[in-house]
């Protein structure tokens, strides 16, 4: 499984519009072969931070993601809204026991 955490900024008044385009994407990317989960959170501590978790079953999975045109859009539209460059931590991870 991949486990990927992306981290940005944006101004303060830019934020919603990032937020809205994100959300707009989720359907689209929750469909892609390989997802497993795609969130996105406006940080509590400061109204400039937005983060991405999402997981894929493979790497194939995240490549095919990161080739889709719902990834190009999103970049397109968020990318002049930073304030600084993303930073996208990517993990292997193990599933190890789903409790409900």
């Amino acid at each position: 499984m991949i486990i990927a955490i992306v981290d940005f900024d944006t101004a303060a008044a830019d934020r919603a519009t990032a937020l809205a385009q994100l959300d707009s994407e989720r359907e689209e990317v929750r469909a892609m072969p390989g997802n497993v989960a795609y969130r996105v959170y406006a940080s509590r501590e400061d109204e400039t931070r937005v983060t991405i978790i999402h997981e894929w079953e493979d790497a194939e999975s995240f490549a095919g993601y990161q080739k889709s045109d719902s990834f190009a859009r999103s970049g397109k539209m968020i990318r002049p809204m930073m304030t600084g460059s993303p930073v996208s931590r990517r993990f292997h991870a193990e599933l190890v026991e789903t409790v409900a």
